[in-house]
């Protein structure tokens, strides 16, 4: 499994910008994207989903890593 963190952002009613981050662990990243849209989106009351519907919902996904391998900050190869 890998840790993917997916963050949401959304323009609320008043005017404001909500965003929210979850960290989670998924095999691949459309999984984690859509794991993580489901718990975002439970969250929300009626009036939130309304906004987030009408204004368009901001998604990033970014790997964090693997849940069983260690990270180190050494050798990377960049590709040529």
């Amino acid at each position: 499994m890998k840790t993917f963190e997916v963050s949401f952002r959304y323009q609320d009613r008043t005017g404001g910008s909500e965003a929210s981050t979850v960290k989670l662990d998924a095999s691949t990243l459309p999984g984690a994207i859509a794991k993580a849209t489901r718990e975002f989106v439970k969250k929300l009351d009626r009036k939130q989903r309304f906004d987030m519907n009408k204004n368009g919902l901001e998604i990033k996904a970014v790997g964090a890593g693997s849940a069983g391998a260690t990270q180190d900050g050494g050798s990377a190869v960049p590709a040529s």
